[in-house]
Formats: structure tokens, C-alpha cells, sequence
């Protein structure tokens, strides 16, 4: 196993170990809280989970939830329509500025929970509880899954329609919905601006991303947005999709943004857990 690759796992092992734990509102902080927002088929404690309780070791206080799940099955979630859990983050954002005190919020989400960073702020009226926003890997402007929504085209509009349908059959909204022409996608990209006043937004992406491709779909071309490739800071960092949630180097990039220390400088790990 390369020496780099060792160094990322022991890093992982030492910050589990180390962690306060999630959802401690008795925490402290000069920085805002921090929601984090998991990605489709994850759960709060499995996706960005290792971010968290690195995060912790920082001096940041961490929260998160399962939003998007079915009653009665929390294992998976972000499984529901956008415009059904874009609520529940909003109601739990209201409750960590209720229960810290604090003003505002910081929201670090990855792939689906990325998209929501920029849909709940902009659609469900908690723009002002909201700072920065470190978004990882949205399906901004759609994604194709790895090309395979490409053959819902195949026989024009209608399949596309067909294959939405059956989606939401198969209890997965969610994935119609960033999907090409998915009705959160269009809602988002309404023509009116998708970061919202007071917020500043970075989006982190990788150029390796197989899943949200073209891996281009979520950057933000508006004032106040900063669109970051991994690679144009760590350019040998091989990071997928999946990975970037586990990633040493995407950590550290979302630490920059959270501390508002956008070009501090930091070990890039060749190996670091990717794909």
C-alpha cells in the first residue's frame, strides 16, 4: 500500500477517535455551525461522516440529519423528491441556529446534499440563517449519471417522461429530479440567481467524477460564486464521486472555505482515499 495512501486511513482512524460527536449542541465555537448534507442513498452517518469528525479536530461544531428518507426505513436517504426534503433541512437549519444561538450557519453538502446547499437556501426562506456554503460535486445543471440518462432520450421527450415515471415508482424522486430536464433542476436554473444574498458559495469539484458528468455541470457562473476543481490545487489527486466525500485534500478545501482562508496552503496527499 503507497506510504500516502496509509498516511489518509490512519488519518481517518485517529479522527474517529478523536471526534466529540455529532449534534452536540453544547458545543463551542468562534465558527459558525456547520450542517452538513449527505448525498443520495447516504445517511448522516455515512457519506460525509469522516469530514464531520475531522472537521470536529478543527474546532468546528458539526451537525447533520438523514433528510429524504421513508418512514419507517432510515437507512436510506435523500431518496424523496427535492421539493419534499429541501423542507426538512430548512426546519433543522432553524433548530441548530435556535439551539446554538448563533446567527447563521455554514452548509457543506455533497452530491445530492451539494445540490440542496444551493436549492434550500434559495427556495424555503432561510437564506439570512446562512453564511458560507461549501458545496462538493452538485448535479447543478443536471447530471447524466455516467451517460445513462442519455438513453432515456433515445426515443425523444416522451421516454425521458417514461423513465421519470418510473423512477418515482421505484421510490426514488430524487433521481428524477437531477436528472436532464428533472423538475428540481429546472427550478433551480430559473433564470433568477441560484446563490442568494449573503451567501457566499464555493463549489468543489473533481475533473474524474464519473457519476455527475459532465463533471462541469456543477460549477455556478454568477458573482459571489468561486468554482474550484481539486485538481487546479492538488493536481494528481485521482478523486471519483464517491470518494470525494472521503477525500484528505477535498477536507482541507472545505476547511479553507469554513475558516474563510480561501488560499492557505496544505499537504496534498497523492493517494489520498479516491475513487
Amino acid at each position: 500500500m503507497p506510504s500516502f495512501t496509509k498516511l489518509a486511513l490512519s488519518a481517518l482512524a485517529a479522527t474517529t477517535a478523536v471526534a466529540t460527536g455529532i449534534n452536540d449542541f453544547s458545543c463551542k465555537s468562534s465558527f459558525n455551525p456547520v450542517v452538513l448534507l449527505h448525498g443520495l442513498g447516504a445517511t448522516y452517518y455515512e457519506d460525509l461522516n469522516y469530514m464531520q469528525y475531522w472537521l470536529q479536530t478543527q474546532g468546528f461544531c458539526t451537525y447533520a440529519i438523514t433528510y429524504g428518507a421513508y418512514d419507517g426505513f432510515p437507512f436510506l436517504g435523500g431518496l424523496k423528491a427535492i421539493n419534499e426534503s429541501a423542507p426538512e433541512i430548512a426546519t433543522y437549519i432553524k433548530e441548530v441556529v435556535q439551539k446554538t444561538g448563533k446567527s447563521k450557519v455554514d452548509l457543506v453538502g455533497h452530491s445530492e446534499g451539494a445540490f440542496q446547499a444551493l436549492y434550500v437556501p434559495k427556495f424555503e426562506g432561510v437564506a439570512h440563517l446562512v453564511d458560507k456554503i461549501a458545496s462538493i460535486a452538485p448535479p447543478t445543471h443536471a447530471t447524466s449519471f455516467a451517460g445513462i440518462y442519455n438513453l432515456a432520450y433515445l426515443f425523444g421527450n416522451n421516454s425521458r417522461e417514461a423513465v421519470g415515471e418510473v423512477l418515482n415508482t421505484l421510490g426514488c424522486p430524487a433521481c428524477h429530479d437531477l436528472g436532464p430536464d428533472g423538475p428540481a433542476i429546472n427550478r433551480l436554473n430559473d433564470g433568477t440567481p441560484i446563490a442568494q444574498p449573503g451567501n457566499s458559495v464555493t463549489i468543489i469539484a473533481s475533473k474524474y467524477d464519473e457519476l455527475v458528468t459532465p463533471p462541469s455541470t456543477s460549477f455556478v457562473h454568477e458573482e459571489g460564486v468561486t468554482n474550484q476543481w481539486i485538481q487546479d490545487t492538488c493536481p494528481l489527486d485521482p478523486v471519483g464521486h464517491i470518494g470525494e466525500a472521503y477525500d484528505l485534500n477535498v477536507w482541507h478545501l472545505v476547511k479553507n472555505v469554513l475558516a474563510s482562508t480561501p488560499d492557505k496552503k496544505f499537504l496534498c496527499l497523492i493517494g489520498s482515499p479516491g475513487k
